[in-house]
């Protein structure tokens, strides 16, 4: 009998993470951003998070990654947490909406088919038409009163979606450890970049993060990173990789929702166009993987 019949309550509850709680993690950061250095508390999450994941895989009786496997990680870690993630965060403590943010993260699958051309893959006409649509809808977004508040930090966040796609690309040829042990591996080394990243810059802490500071780091850890990857994993075992990777449109629309609710965000004519239009074009790149299992899904970066 197939999963999605002997475990309905879970397959609910792993879309539920998958979009809400990866969703939810812009304005977590957002909120997270007030007390703690942008820096730091990115590096602080994915060491924590990636020594709680290492520890329990070694338990689990997953062997030790050889060299290479941590050269590897070390590689992906870099681009899709200490650039992708990492210079999200920056973006949001430079003033970019967490809404804006997650809108500007969407369009990653886009960066993506660009960067399998390196790697000989071939673009269909539909595939095509949805870069043509992601990129106008790049160029609406920047003309939002959000990004151009923030030329840094609509630069950053573009950063992000990039490197965040040529990482996910470039991993599916490098000897990563398997399953999720190579998710502990990136998140360590990735940690330990964007902390020496911190102290370099200078960030330092003036204050104790308090209740809030420290509950939004538990929820970034637990949820945002372990509970939200497992799903995610679980996820591309049991449904078709289109629906596995539909976050990549229903997490702006979630992070915009959350940060006008509850951060007195605004979202004004031409940022919600683009979310449209972005959202459209997503949508037509993912049209295709309805219909066959073979496209290796891409991982979040929130």
């Amino acid at each position: 009998m197939p999963a999605s019949r002997r475990f309905p309550l879970l397959l609910i509850g792993a879309f539920f993470a998958l979009y809400v709680i990866w969703g939810s993690t812009y304005l977590a950061i957002r909120i997270g951003i007030e007390t703690w250095p942008p820096l730091m508390m990115a590096g602080v999450r994915f060491t924590i998070a990636g020594s709680l994941l290492f520890a329990f895989m070694r338990w689990r009786g997953v062997p030790m990654p050889t060299w290479k496997q941590w050269k590897a990680a070390g590689m992906v870690g870099f681009l899709l947490l200490a650039c992708g993630n990492g210079a999200v965060t920056l973006a949001e403590h430079a003033g970019v909406a967490s809404g804006v943010a997650a809108l500007a993260v969407a369009v990653v699958p886009l960066f993506t088919l660009l960067f399998g051309l390196i790697w000989g893959h071939r673009n269909t006409r539909l595939e095509w038409a949805g870069i043509v649509l992601g990129l106008i809808g790049i160029a609406l977004l920047n003309l939002g009163s959000n990004l151009q508040a923030s030329p840094l930090g609509a630069a950053m966040v573009i950063f992000a979606a990039a490197a965040w796609a040529f990482g996910s690309v470039w991993s599916r040829y490098l000897p990563l450890p398997a399953g999720p042990m190579a998710s502990a591996c990136e998140m360590l080394i990735a940690g330990a970049m964007m902390l020496v990243g911190s102290y370099i810059s200078g960030e330092r802490m003036t204050q104790s993060p308090g209740l809030s500071g420290w509950l939004v780091m538990a929820y970034l850890v637990v949820f945002g990173s372990i509970v939200a990857f497992s799903s995610y994993m679980y996820l591309l075992k049991n449904v078709r990789p289109a629906a596995a990777t539909s976050y990549a449109y229903v997490n702006p629309a979630v992070a915009v929702m959350l940060g006008v609710l509850f951060a007195d965000e605004h979202i004004g004519p031409a940022e919600a166009a683009a979310m449209a239009v972005i959202i459209s074009a997503v949508v037509l790149i993912g049209l295709p993987q309805w219909r066959k299992r073979s496209p290796v899904p891409v991982q979040t970066n929130s």
